[in-house]
């Protein structure tokens, strides 16, 4: 379930100008982190992108295909990332705008949550550029 060696590299291409890009597979799956905050995952070679409420009508065009959620209990828990339409993956600039506002959701969630000890030590996410 995690990306594969081909799906990162394209993906390491594609949204570079982000900035420095690093994926870690938790769970499953693959985490994409940008400036420390990570803003989508990769699960079966599908690029799912976070989401929040200051976002979900800029892409609500993700909302056509159900997010990506896991089992807990027998029960399907839905999580806050959304599959990006296939079409964006030959669309790099459209494909950037959408990570773009992912980042930015990240970084709203990460300014929510309380700080942990090694965030604290860390100074916290640094900002979205």
């Amino acid at each position: 379930m995690t990306a594969s060696e081909g799906f990162t590299e394209f993906l390491r291409e594609q949204l570079a100008p982000l900035g420095r890009l690093s994926f870690r597979r938790m769970f499953g799956k693959t985490g994409v982190f940008c400036q420390g905050l990570m803003f989508a995952v990769v699960a079966d070679d599908t690029l799912y992108l976070r989401i929040d409420a200051q976002n979900r009508d800029e892409l609500a065009e993700a909302a056509a295909t159900p997010p990506l959620s896991y089992e807990k209990h027998g029960r399907s828990i839905d999580l806050a990332f959304w599959a990006v339409p296939e079409r964006l993956l030959d669309e790099p600039e459209e494909l950037l705008t959408w990570a773009r506002s992912a980042l930015g959701a990240a970084s709203r969630v990460a300014a929510r949550r309380p700080a942990s000890p090694k965030r604290a030590r860390h100074g916290g996410a640094p900002p979205v550029t």
